[in-house]
Order: C-alpha cells, then structure tokens, then sequence
C-alpha cells in the first residue's frame, strides 16, 4: 500500500478560524497539545476525517493507477516473457489480447477490497502516533513521521496483504482461460480465488509474501517521507513562502509529492521484486526461475545471480509512474476532502 501522506506536512486550506477552529479535549477523537510559546495548539481536523479523506484519496490513486500496476506485476512475475519487457509495448499488448476490463484492470476487484481499509487504518495509526509523540511527549518531528509511518503500514498490512496476494494472482493471470499467456492460475472471479486458495492451499496462502511486503513498503514509508520534507522545504524557499502561514499551490504540491514518491519507488524496486514473485510464482507453469528461499537476502541474490540488475529492476518503469502519480493525487484528494469535510464546501482556494 504505502500511503504515506501527512496531515501535519501538507496545509489544509479552512475558512475563518474564528468559525472553522475547534478545541480538542481528552474526551474528543483528536489529541490536545501545547505549542512552544505557551499558547493551546487547536486542530482542524478529526481522526474520522482522516480516516475517511485518506481512505478515499488511497482508493482513487490506486483505481487511476491499476493498469500501470497490471504492466509491472507482468513484467516481475513473468520476466522472462519478452513481449513484457518493455513498458508501453507491454501495456498494448495487454490491451489488445485481453482487453481494458479484463486484462489491464484484471485484479482490480481484489484492490479495491483492501484499498479504502487500508488507508483509512494507516491514517488513523499514524495521525494517531503523531499527535501523541509530539504534541504530548514532545518527540522529534521527522522522527515520528517515520515512526507514524512504519506504525501505519505495519497495523494496515493486516488489510492489504491478503488484498495484495489475490490482487497480483490475478493481474498475473488476466482474463479467465487466457490463450495468451499461462501463468498456472486460472480464477473466474475474486471469490472464485479466494475460495480455491483457502481450499487448496489454506488461509495462510493469503499472508504469502508477508515479511517480503512488509520490507518493501516499511522502507518505501521511510524514504517518502524523507524525501517529501526535503523537497518541500526546497519548493517553499524557491517561491519565496513561508511555511507556517503560507501553503503551496497546487502544482508544487504535486510535483512535491510525485518526485518523493516516484524516487522511493525506484529505490525499493528490488523489495518489490521479491515480492511479487513470493505472491505469484507457480511451479506448475513456466513463469520464470522460482525462489526457493523465504530470506529476502538470499532471494535478491538468487534473482542478481540468475538475471543481474535488469531482473532486479524489472518493472521500475511502471512503478516509478504508479507511484509518482499515485502519490501526487493522493497528496491532493487529501487535502481537498480533508477541507471538505471541515468547511462542508468542494474548493482548491486554500491549496492557491
């Protein structure tokens, strides 16, 4: 999943604070806190409306982003298929021999199952630990951030792997009976997959590639943020605006975000590898080399051994597409459905 946007980071525009600020006690679902001079710091939003915002936001980036997703899950589980090696030749050939629906959106049914969950468990943990370690125990700000965010994604996966498991058997697969290319599964539908892999292989077959997706994304929460604070510092002081009071507009906000996320994408690739292959690889059909070992180590060396950087970086440019724009719009729909639900009005005023 690896949804990694803050609340605390990216402003949220709000009408006059004298009608648009509210006190948060104890007994209220947000936290309340001190400010360093003294001052009652108030907050804008609850945790329901993160919660929601960052449950909504996460299921549209991934629905606009699925196909991109489609190419990249090929382009690691069958590696060794050439008519996959290549980005843009692969996303038409996929289009032209399955179709839209059933070929690139394969799977997408087992995404949304687990993407709007996810999210909106991953915000209320992280919101939830921010506001707690600094407000009330006054911890470094960055350091929470990536505290917040390896807490989120780690109490999230419970959602999002299982999700993630039928999501990428499925996108290996595409269309049902596929003359195109045998990947060793053959679902009729997402519960059709759910039922013969609890059936045949047992519950746990749904957790496969746990620790795989966990190192992964655990990494990929570090590195976004990282990033995202630095190139956002970097785009208030060149337009020349400061960040206590000031908000960026639109485009900076989502280059920002893009460039953090599209960069932690392409570093974490080789975790990415490893992990689609656990989730997909089939002995019973020829999709590539198969891993032998559960050690993450061991099976990044197996694949740099076997096939060299290109096996590991297999499917970087997808991925460097789906999460750059993933995060970029994620980034976005936060912000305006966090200032929706707070003002009860649809504008980008706050974000100009």
């Amino acid at each position: 999943m690896s949804i990694n946007l803050s609340s605390s980071t990216i402003p949220v525009g709000h009408s006059d604070q004298s009608t648009s600020k509210r006190k948060i006690d104890r007994s209220s679902d947000s936290l309340p806190s001190n400010s360093d001079d003294g001052s009652e710091k108030t907050y804008n939003t609850s945790l329901l409306h993160c919660m929601l915002a960052g449950g909504f936001g996460g299921m549209v980036g991934d629905s606009l982003m699925h196909s991109l997703d489609t190419v990249k899950t090929r382009q690691q589980g069958a590696s060794h298929i050439s008519k996959y090696s290549s980005t843009i030749p692969a996303y038409l050939t996929i289009l032209k021999e399955e179709g839209f629906r059933k070929g690139l959106y394969s799977g997408y049914s087992a995404a949304m199952l687990g993407s709007f969950p996810s999210a909106a468990i991953f915000f209320l943990t992280y919101e939830t630990t921010k506001r707690i370690c600094i407000d009330e125990f006054g911890f470094n700000e960055t350091l929470t951030y990536l505290g917040g965010g390896f807490l989120g994604d780690f109490v999230s996966s419970i959602f999002y792997v299982p999700s993630e498991v039928l999501k990428t058997r499925l996108q290996l697969q595409g269309r049902y009976n596929n003359p195109h290319f045998d990947s060793g599964y053959n679902y009729t539908s997402l519960f059709d997959a759910i039922n013969k892999i609890i059936r045949q292989e047992g519950w746990q077959a749904l957790f496969f590639g746990y620790k795989a997706t966990l190192v992964r994304d655990l990494p990929f929460s570090a590195l976004q943020f990282a990033f995202y604070e630095e190139f956002r510092r970097w785009a208030f002081d060149l337009s020349e605006k400061n960040s206590e009071r000031e908000n960026l507009n639109v485009l900076s906000e989502l280059v920002t975000g893009a460039a953090a996320g599209g960069l932690a994408g392409i570093i974490t690739t080789p975790l990415d590898v490893i992990k689609t292959r656990m989730q997909t690889q089939n002995t019973s059909a020829n999709t590539g080399q198969i891993l032998t070992s559960n050690s993450i180590l061991k099976s990044l060396n197996f694949v740099y051994k076997s096939q060299g950087l290109v096996g590991l970086f297999s499917g970087v440019g997808p991925r460097f597409v789906w999460t750059s724009i993933q995060s970029s719009v994620m980034l976005l729909l936060y912000q305006v459905t966090l200032k929706t639900l707070e003002t009860g009005e649809i504008s980008f005023d706050g974000l100009a």
